[in-house]
């Protein structure tokens, strides 16, 4: 007689879990921090003003698997104390399918932290839902004070910022290969306290503004029981129509665009915010009755452009770099504008056509054959030669979006939420080997991502065309 066995429960896909992460959180925080949902609205205004007007740039992102995910883009930021923080948030956004990119050192730019982003890295992966966030982790050690580097040391090591249950369904993940949908929705809820805010201090009043003096980020990351989402961030594809629009709906805009300046051919990563709120918080103490206010959390939006190559990043950081020298970036109308001017000026450098970018390896391209091509490979002998192929009309190209984040356009946007009065000089500087140990992991090269994508994409576009095998010229 045999036996019957139940069947194992299908696990839940890692992009249905950052998917459902994300709508919660975003949930979350428009409870928390209504002009979030009003920064929502119009994004999407904006968004579907810019589809309507421009077919030929709804036409590109529908042929690059864009096009679904610009309403559902969203990426958040959250600032850690310590090493074990750090070791478990890549374990949980492990779960989300989401992983370690790049390295970011804000110490340069006054800001005592390093950073990374947790996001999926699978082409496919970010079509579904290409959230990340910005993960910083507090570099202790830039505390001058000993003594007071002492006490954050002490308060962050009594803090437990995941619940009992996420570490479990964790490690459930790690174990198994999976989650079961019971568990996924359970996962998202457990995970989500981690990101909640919360309105009571664990410090002292005195502490806190110890705390404070030092850097205002410093408080924000000891005092609190979590690490408070800080921000969460829609996509635009006009990010000077958001920010020209912002004061109608009753937000106040940051003076100055972080990023390059508005182009036809838009590169990288360019953002704006609106001040960081506010809010009244209660101070730990005898009889927890002393108040006081904290300004961490804020609204952001971003316009994301194609992806950089090496080349094109030196360029770019060269000459931003000549405008900030320059020009004083300030939250005055003259001084914004000035800047803006100069910016514009400057990135006249950079060539603004995307085949300029290809053709001079300036940036990344996903290749594709075109039905002409692959009709012409029928019958006859195509020629083998990449650019031959784009000048037939029998390949073509779409940018590469820029998925990652720019340093100085993440201190910018830190400091003018911070206080622009507080500008630090610390001494030490980027330290990625220690940021790498408390990870557990090495954060991957964003470069090598997108360099692996273009190639796999005319490997894939050779391959219809029949031309597989063939010696090829590299494009340029």
């Amino acid at each position: 007689m045999s036996r019957s066995f139940p069947m194992p429960q299908a696990f839940v896909s890692r992009d249905r879990i950052r998917s459902l992460f994300t709508e919660a959180m975003s949930q979350m925080y428009r409870a928390e921090v209504p002009q979030y949902g009003t920064l929502i609205e119009l994004v999407a205004d904006v968004n579907a003003g810019c589809l309507e007007k421009d077919p030929d740039l709804r036409d590109r992102l529908a042929r690059a698997g864009e096009l679904e995910r610009i309403d559902v883009e969203r990426h958040g930021a959250i600032r850690l104390g310590t090493a074990d923080e750090v070791f478990t948030i890549r374990r949980l956004f492990a779960v989300m399918g989401m992983q370690p990119v790049g390295y970011y050192d804000l110490s340069v730019a006054g800001v005592p932290v390093h950073s990374t982003s947790f996001r999926p890295i699978d082409e496919a992966a970010l079509n579904v839902n290409p959230f990340r966030v910005f993960t910083s982790l507090l570099r202790l050690e830039l505390i001058e004070d000993e003594g007071l580097r002492g006490e954050a040391e002490a308060i962050l090591a009594k803090r437990r910022i995941y619940t009992p249950r996420a570490v479990t369904l964790i490690e459930r993940h790690e174990q198994n290969g999976g989650l079961t949908k019971a568990e996924a929705m359970e996962f998202v809820a457990e995970a989500l306290e981690t990101f909640r805010w919360h309105g009571e201090a664990t410090v002292s009043a005195d502490t806190y503004k110890r705390l404070h003096d030092a850097h205002r980020l410093i408080a924000d990351v000891v005092s609190f029981k979590g690490p408070h989402i800080n921000h969460l961030t829609p996509r635009t594809l006009d990010i000077d129509a958001v920010q020209a629009r912002m004061p109608e709906r009753g937000i106040t805009p940051k003076a100055v665009i972080e990023g390059p300046p508005r182009r036809h051919c838009d590169i990288l990563l360019r953002q704006t915010s609106f001040k960081a709120l506010e809010e009244m918080i209660a101070f730990s103490g005898d009889d927890g009755a002393m108040q006081g206010t904290h300004t961490a959390r804020f609204g952001e939006i971003e316009q994301r452009g194609v992806a950089l190559t090496a080349k094109g990043r030196t360029l770019y950081d060269q000459l931003l770099a000549s405008v900030r020298g320059e020009v004083q970036v300030g939250d005055g109308g003259a001084k914004a504008g000035a800047y803006d001017d100069e910016l514009a000026a400057r990135f006249k450098a950079l060539p603004d056509s995307w085949d300029e970018l290809r053709r001079e390896n300036l940036a990344f391209f996903r290749y594709s054959a075109t039905p002409a091509g692959i009709a012409a490979a029928a019958g006859s002998t195509l020629p083998g030669d990449p650019e031959a192929l784009i000048a037939s009309g029998y390949l073509t190209f779409t940018p590469i979006v820029y998925e990652d984040f720019l340093p100085v356009s993440a201190a910018g946007i830190f400091q003018s939420n911070l206080g622009t009065d507080q500008q630090q000089n610390y001494a030490t500087r980027s330290n990625r080997d220690a940021f790498e140990a408390a990870l557990g992991a090495t954060v991957q090269d964003e470069l090598a991502l997108y360099a692996e994508r273009q190639a796999a994409s005319l490997d894939s576009a050779l391959e219809a065309l029949g031309l597989v095998g063939l010696p090829l010229k590299t494009v340029a």
